[in-house]
């Protein structure tokens, strides 16, 4: 150094580090001091050894560069004019470290210049803070305290965002093989009903969603069709579903009736939850031949009948949702199909589209959706969907969407 020479008395302590302080310091409080003047270096470190850090020191920038490489992590205080490497050269390379551990390091600048071309240079090269010449020794013991703590602030933020990503891959891994799950057990095609079109639509809000329908071929030779659609979303909704399924498929083993399937699942369904746990479903049992259909749901949203004339008629749920009582009150209804006629099921996904003032969707506005003809079964969905998307502007579907149409052909 030749501009920033000064005596002893130059680091004299005006006042003690508070006791405070001292407790709050990490307790790793290791400094590497480079300072190729022996006698400043030799007083900053019995002063700073006396204050309780743990202080190595060396005379250069490239022995600092060295000893970092060899013992690790610690907090630098670096004299800005060294040979060889300065101060902010030092800084440089440390910043640009493959180890993030070594590049993330505190590091304190001392320069003995007042103007302010070497401050900007320092703090350009990435030095957390200076102290100018003649150095306040009080000062930068606060200093190196302070960017100690936020040091270990900030490597206690790192390990618990890293426990988050973790967690979050953990988590999307599980939604993953629920999505899987869940998708084995939807029905792969459409069911070969003679004289019937059937199509389907499922769009989860996420990767799974609570919604869940399925079609089977009762012992009499009608044709069940349910929707069900439990709360929530994600892994636990598809458990739900998978229940669901199994608790359908075990009613329609035993019932031929809309309303005896629905009060069979709702009893096994409540015996397992207590009722902590409820979701809407609805029932269609459909007769191929004479174009009968029965209509059972319990908190469901309607059924829509579309006839062939373009006239919309509804079946109500009258029932409460499944899971709520011990036993199931259930009525339902029946109406004729005609070649032409369509009927459609689904969930309140369509409800919850929202229409340019943030309201939702009305079963008023869900019937005006549907369209006054439809050539087929899967054209009828889609006129459908594309008509609430476009009601809501295209804005995301804030909860999952299921939905059949039947037409007889």
């Amino acid at each position: 150094m030749q501009n920033a020479r000064v005596s002893q008395n130059a680091y004299a302590p005006t006042h003690r580090c508070s006791d405070n302080v001292l407790r709050m310091r990490p307790s790793q409080s290791r400094l590497l001091i480079a300072d190729d003047d022996q006698l400043s270096r030799q007083i900053l470190t019995r002063t700073l050894e006396k204050a309780g850090f743990s202080v190595i020191g060396c005379e250069g920038g490239q022995e600092a560069l060295q000893i970092l490489e060899e013992q690790g992590p610690m907090l630098l205080v670096l004299d800005y004019e060294m040979p060889g490497l300065n101060g902010a050269e030092v800084c440089a390379r440390v910043r640009s470290h493959e180890d993030t551990a070594i590049a993330g390091l505190p590091i304190i600048m001392l320069t003995g210049h007042t103007g302010e071309e070497q401050e900007v240079e320092c703090l350009q090269a990435g030095a957390n803070d200076f102290v100018t010449k003649p150095i306040n020794l009080p000062i930068l013991k606060a200093r190196i305290d302070t960017h100690l703590r936020l040091h270990t602030l900030r490597t206690q933020l790192e390990e618990q965002n890293a426990e988050l990503e973790r967690a979050r891959r953990n988590h999307e891994l599980d939604l993953e093989a629920a999505r899987l799950t869940q998708q084995a057990i939807l029905p792969i095609r459409a069911p070969g009903v003679a004289g019937w079109d059937v199509a389907a639509h499922y769009q989860p809000l996420i990767q799974v969603g609570g919604d869940m329908y399925d079609w089977l071929r009762l012992s009499n030779g009608d044709w069940l069709i349910w929707m069900a659609d439990a709360t929530g979303h994600g892994a636990s909704a598809a458990l739900l579903t998978t229940l669901t399924k199994l608790l359908f498929r075990h009613a329609a083993s035993e019932h031929t009736r809309a309303c005896d399937v629905m009060q069979a699942v709702n009893m096994e369904f409540h015996a397992i939850f207590k009722g902590k746990s409820f979701m809407t479903a609805a029932c269609v049992v459909l007769r191929p031949n004479t174009g009968s259909v029965h209509f059972a749901g319990a908190g469901h949203p309607p059924l829509f009948i579309l006839r062939k004339s373009g006239q919309i008629a509804s079946l109500i749920s009258q029932s409460p949702p499944i899971g709520i009582l011990t036993e199931l009150p259930c009525d339902q209804s029946a109406t004729e199909l005609n070649r032409g006629d369509s009927v459609l099921l689904y969930t309140d996904g369509l409800y919850s589209m929202e229409d340019d003032s943030g309201e939702h969707l009305t079963p008023a506005d869900v019937r005006s959706l549907i369209p006054e003809s439809a050539i087929s079964a899967l054209d009828l969905l889609n006129q459908t969907v594309n008509a609430a998307n476009a009601r809501a502007k295209l804005k995301p579907l804030p909860d999952d969407l299921a939905a059949v149409a039947m037409r007889r052909v």
